[in-house]
């Protein structure tokens, strides 16, 4: 049994998790928790033992200087607690952590127990992949659910896909199995301009989380940063003609394919949050502390060895296998997606290579023009999967 010590007793809580690694193209998701527990000052009352289920050789501990004293910073996964206030005050339990090592159903069962005790509604997974979409389009962000009731009421897609997954697929399943509701929303990170971080795809979570809990979430510099993130890459993208060719290709591919719902539910959306972000107030600000990350924030761009700066490209498999190199510099799976590679989603995963840790990611290159047929596709939206890890 778990004893949370501390914690009163929340309001409508909804928990909203999201993992670095695999499932985190851009860093976008983490760093939209990261963002909540920022503005919300979260409150840090858990943490699981890092021993159960990370392997240090994979991601390793880091030591800083407190006052002279050295310390040591583990890898593992934090919960913060945040109270938002308003006409319908309600609090958010964020999940803020690395995909484990080892020991996926233990890992999803503790975090089960604290959603149990905290009395938890709805579970949201955020996910980021890289995808064939463009940087100056609107992010896809799609919501699915491995719950067919769930997915009719809330208006999202019932995944259908099966392959490979992630902490974020195991997840999902275990929620679902538990009878607990719970949702995972992706985003599309353009695979060309994979390093962190991506304001842009960050901005676009937090729209969507916004939307499906019905919660004004303030969204401080993330706008601006998302504006000068895009006039950055345009830039650099101009600068090498064969870039903005492929970059055509796919504004092309996504107009066409989302035309039809320009002009329907997507405006909709969009000026119902421009009313509900005119007319509500901000809402509360929580008390406590809140644990951040040191060190500066990777660039997105980077320098060529010719000396000129251009987008940096994903590497692309071209094998069925779909193995290319993770952070820990081993071989990992392509991520699932439930959307044909046709621009419209997120159809690889996050390119993650070098420690984090200590240097932040970099993206390899990928030749413009060139397709990926790695990845499993079944529908219209894209998902994690539906079996479970090993662990």
């Amino acid at each position: 049994m778990i004893e949370l010590e501390g914690v009163p007793e929340l309001i409508d809580p909804v928990m909203v998790a999201a993992f670095e690694g695999w499932n985190d193209a851009g860093d976008a998701a983490s760093t939209a928790v990261a963002h909540l527990d920022r503005e919300w000052k979260g409150e840090v009352f858990a943490a699981l033992d890092a021993e159960d289920y990370y392997d240090f050789q994979v991601n390793r501990p880091t030591v800083w200087l407190d006052g002279g004293v050295r310390k040591i910073t583990w890898p593992t996964t934090r919960l913060s607690v945040v109270r938002v206030g308003g006409e319908k005050p309600r609090d958010l339990v964020l999940v803020r952590g690395i995909e484990p090592s080892m020991r996926w159903r233990s890992f999803c069962n503790e975090l089960l127990g604290f959603a149990h005790e905290l009395g938890v509604e709805l579970v949201v997974i955020l996910g980021a992949l890289l995808g064939d979409t463009p940087h100056t389009r609107p992010v896809p962000v799609s919501g699915v659910t491995s719950d067919a009731d769930l997915a009719r009421t809330m208006d999202l897609e019932e995944t259908k896909y099966e392959g490979p997954t992630g902490i974020v697929g195991i997840l999902q399943e275990a929620c679902t199995h538990a009878g607990v509701p719970a949702v995972s929303l992706w985003a599309a990170v353009p695979h060309y301009v994979s390093q962190p971080p991506n304001p842009k795809a960050t901005l676009a979570l937090l729209n969507r989380l916004e939307d499906l809990i019905d919660l004004r979430i303030p969204l401080g510099e993330l706008p601006e940063d998302s504006r000068a993130w895009q006039l950055g890459v345009d830039q650099l993208a101009a600068e090498d003609s064969e870039v903005a060719e492929y970059v055509q290709t796919l504004e092309e591919a996504r107009d066409t394919a989302e035309l039809p719902e320009a002009s329907g539910e997507a405006i909709a959306r969009e000026f119902e949050r421009y009313l509900r972000r005119r007319d509500g107030g901000g809402p509360a600000t929580g008390t406590g502390s809140h644990a951040t990350e040191s060190g500066e924030p990777a660039s997105y761009l980077r320098d060529t060895p010719g000396g000129r700066t251009r987008p940096p490209m994903a590497q692309r498999p071209e094998s069925d296998t779909g193995q290319d190199a993770g952070r820990d510099g081993e071989s990992r799976p392509e991520p699932e997606t439930d959307e044909a590679a046709d621009g419209t989603g997120p159809d690889a995963r996050a390119d993650e290579s070098g420690p984090k840790d200590s240097e932040g990611s970099s993206g390899a290159a990928k030749a413009p023009g060139s397709t990926d047929a790695s990845d499993p596709s079944d529908s219209s939206s894209s998902s994690d999967a539906s079996d479970s890890s090993e662990d």
